[in-house]
């Protein structure tokens, strides 16, 4: 294929190379965006050709994989941050630090050769060779931040993106000065099956004969391998909780079989109402859907999805989450009325005075509902899109 410019760009693919990953939160919304990009394109006929860097260790390079997107690895290192700053320099850190400039060398070269029309970086230490060969080889970059916060990879990448994404207004602040003329409002792309779900279907799809018509029903995540605090105060609140709801509890396949052990102890009207499962699949939209009430984790993927549903939530932040984000995600919400965050020590007895009002009072629930539906941007992909048209239409 010919990569000069000067190349007829309506006749050939637009080239689109993505780097971001580690992590879910920075994968999934990077493989939504390439997703909407595809669909927007083919409507006019154009392909799309897409190049994924990351790490080979890293989640993004099984989803694009398994998403028959083409990956390139690149060399990174990770720097594990600390208060102290003297344990910033570690011997893992400082070994890492000396693979930046290879990884840079590394993805400098792969920007050249694939000459990519706009690239799109979702963060992670993994974005950072990328980002910085973007700039050298004069390459148009977006930079997309999922948290309230801007991260530390796209907080060195964002002085020299042509655009810096947010997924919400109060992130404009805090930017550096160079990148608030460039920075545009998009949101957190989510995927749209999870908005295609139907509740109707999710009691049947689950094989759920205790379901209880009457009550609201709770979710309950702690995301795919389960959470430890979570399951813990669920369990110890399950007689109080399934006397005024229905629960799902996605609890992580570990942990299935402790806590099943715990139901069958409970009277068998109640563990009717409480529907165990180690990993919720392709049923999630629908389970999502049926939701009068989620408790979960606060990372960025879960707010943008549950504030584009527009559910009311208990979160409870992941306290080692990078920068604390878990915490000021939730933090943001509740301050909005539009989720109950539980900061600090949590317990039975706290998760139950949170639910309590969500449970008993439909008026409460439904108010916090739409308050978090204010905050959801449904379109985000196709924002991001529109983002990523524009600054490949100036490179």
């Amino acid at each position: 294929m010919n990569h000069d410019d000067s190349d007829n760009r309506a006749g050939r693919p637009f080239r689109l190379l993505v780097t971001g990953g580690g992590t879910g939160g920075h994968t999934y919304p990077a493989l939504t965006a390439v997703r909407t990009l595809q669909a927007r394109l083919a409507v006019t006929r154009r392909a799309v050709e897409v190049l994924w860097v990351g790490t080979a260790a890293g989640l993004e390079a099984r989803v694009a994989a398994a998403e028959g997107i083409a990956f390139a690895e690149v060399a990174t290192g990770k720097i594990r941050r600390s208060a102290n700053p003297l344990k910033m320099v570690s011997p893992a850190n400082v070994k890492d630090m000396g693979r930046v400039p290879l990884g840079v060398a590394q993805a400098r070269s792969i920007v050249a050769a694939f000459r990519p029309d706009v690239v799109l970086s979702t963060g992670g230490y993994v974005a950072v060779p990328i980002g910085l060969a973007a700039k050298m080889c004069r390459r148009p970059l977006v930079v997309h931040e999922q948290t309230v916060r801007l991260g530390l990879a796209n907080r060195v990448l964002a002085r020299g993106a042509s655009c810096v994404a947010v997924s919400a207004e109060s992130t404009l602040g805090l930017l550096p000065e160079a990148a608030k003329a460039t920075a545009v409002v998009t949101g957190n792309p989510v995927r749209p099956e999870v908005l295609a779900g139907n509740a109707s279907k999710a009691v049947e799809a689950l094989g759920w004969h205790g379901f209880a018509r009457h009550l609201p029903t709770v979710y309950v995540t702690g995301g795919a391998q389960g959470a430890q605090q979570i399951n813990t105060i669920i369990r110890d609140s399950l007689p109080w909780l399934l006397e005024r709801a229905n629960v799902v509890h996605q609890c992580g396949p570990k942990n299935v079989e402790a806590l099943g052990t715990y139901a069958a102890s409970l009277p068998a009207e109640l563990a009717a109402r409480y529907h165990l499962t180690g990993f919720v699949g392709p049923e999630l939209p629908d389970v999502l859907a049926l939701a009068d009430v989620v408790v979960s984790r606060s990372g960025a993927g879960t707010l943008a999805e549950l504030t584009a549903l527009g559910k009311a939530a208990v979160f409870v932040p992941l306290a080692s989450a990078a920068g604390n984000e878990q915490a000021h995600n939730a933090r943001h919400l509740a301050d909005a009325g539009a989720a109950v965050a539980l900061l600090g020590e949590v317990s039975a007895q706290t998760l139950q005075e949170a639910l309590g009002p969500l449970l008993s009072d439909d008026t409460k629930r439904r108010a916090i509902a739409e308050r978090a539906r204010a905050h959801g941007r449904p379109d985000a992909a196709e924002r991001l899109v529109d983002a990523l048209l524009k600054a490949a239409s100036k490179g």
